[in-house]
């Protein structure tokens, strides 16, 4: 009763103090360990999987869920699975509001539609962009700086035989895929990225605003739109899609000096779909924060080489030991550097990795399986923070 008690005492101190926070108790809704969270395994209607979420932000910009049984508003299905990675900039504002409400949003649409589609998943896109559109116009005057708050979005949904991959920003899914003739796992890319570092994507921005010769404008070494923002697409960042709010009482370094007409990012998801083979082994989702510290091929390595349970733990832990290296430290001490400081040395890291069972992919989406709801990383919003989209 003592060590309950305690526990109890210890959850809500976290809460109080708005820090992270994630269950101590048995691995039932994950663990934390100091800055990082993990759930080692789980079962999902498609398979199993693993889960972890490093913090190195002041507040926690990363936001993530799994949610596996029925993906439309009715108990009678379809039955899949969602995977969603929200990383946030700016601030944790827009990543907790699509964890609240995307998946909500894609619930309702696959109900109307009456199955999974890219139209489904392009819909709730845009209902989530709408609905934290709505919140910034209630909050502008008294918390101007949400106009500059933004995430990227990457979803991967598993429904009838099927992949759906959607994603605006740079975080990533990458498929581990047997290869028959030599026995070898190759890492298949599965999402576009929409990075100005790439020269298409620049050229794709110059090619929508070719009267302005600033639209990316190389600083500091790095690529960025309006010298403001490397991605060219995200769910936010409303400052650089409605004039009005490029305005006072934004801080300055926000605001553009030219008035635009038409929106400079854009929401719209790139979005593909993979009939799921019995070669596909794996599927890994993670945040730009991983990335930056690991190739697609290492990472498949890694997780092709680890027992399925911890295995996103591992993978996290491999790109922190990278991000130390970097800096000629021992991942020891990177490990003692507190958050707000840690992004000195790499940024929020999350990591969802899904183990394909052929036999289960396969079986009709009206089939029942495991169901889970589980947020990475456990961050409470304080009451009436983010309100609900309403549409």
């Amino acid at each position: 009763m003592l060590a309950l008690l305690m526990n109890f005492l210890r959850t809500c101190w976290r809460l109080s103090s708005g820090g992270s926070y994630a269950h101590s108790g048995p691995d039932a809704v994950g663990r934390q360990d100091g800055l990082l969270w993990y759930k080692d395994s789980g079962q999902l209607v498609n398979g199993e999987f693993s889960m972890a979420v490093v913090q190195a932000n002041s507040l926690l910009e990363d936001q993530s869920q799994i949610e596996s049984g029925p993906l439309g508003s009715l108990d009678s299905g379809p039955y899949g699975t969602f995977v969603g990675v929200y990383d946030g900039h700016g601030g944790p504002e827009t990543s907790r509001y699509i964890n609240d409400n995307l998946f909500q949003h894609l619930k309702r649409f696959t109900s109307e539609h009456q199955s999974m589609s890219a139209e489904v998943i392009r819909k709730a896109y845009q209902a989530t962009e709408e609905g934290f559109f709505s919140l910034v116009a209630k909050q502008w005057h008294a918390k101007p700086q949400i106009a500059a708050v933004g995430s990227c979005c990457l979803v991967g949904v598993i429904c009838s035989g099927s992949l759906f991959v959607a994603n605006v920003g740079d975080s990533r899914a990458v498929m581990g895929r047997l290869v028959k003739a030599t026995g070898e796992i190759l890492a298949v890319q599965l999402s576009a990225e929409h990075n100005v570092s790439f020269e298409s994507i620049r050229q794709e921005l110059q090619q929508l605003h070719p009267q302005d010769s600033q639209i990316v404008v190389l600083k500091h070494n790095v690529w960025r739109v309006k010298g403001l923002i490397q991605i060219s697409r995200s769910i936010g960042d409303v400052y650089l899609k409605r004039a009005e709010y490029n305005r006072e009482p934004l801080y300055a370094k926000f605001r553009l000096r030219q008035p635009f007409k038409k929106p400079i990012l854009s929401s719209e998801p790139s979005i593909s779909v993979h009939p799921l083979q019995p070669v596909d082994q794996f599927l890994i989702f993670a945040s730009d924060g991983l990335w930056e510290h690991l190739s697609n091929q290492e990472a498949v390595d890694i997780i092709n080489s680890s027992s399925r349970s911890g295995s996103a733990r591992k993978l996290v832990k491999t790109a922190l030991q990278e991000a130390a290296k970097k800096r000629e430290m021992r991942y020891s001490d990177l490990k003692k550097i507190d958050r707000g400081i840690r992004r000195h040395f790499h940024d929020d890291i999350t990591v969802i990795i899904v183990y394909l069972n052929p036999n289960l992919v396969s079986r009709a989406s009206s089939v029942k399986g495991p169901t889970l709801s589980l947020r990475g990383s456990g961050i409470t919003v304080p009451p009436n923070s983010l309100a609900p989209s309403g549409s």
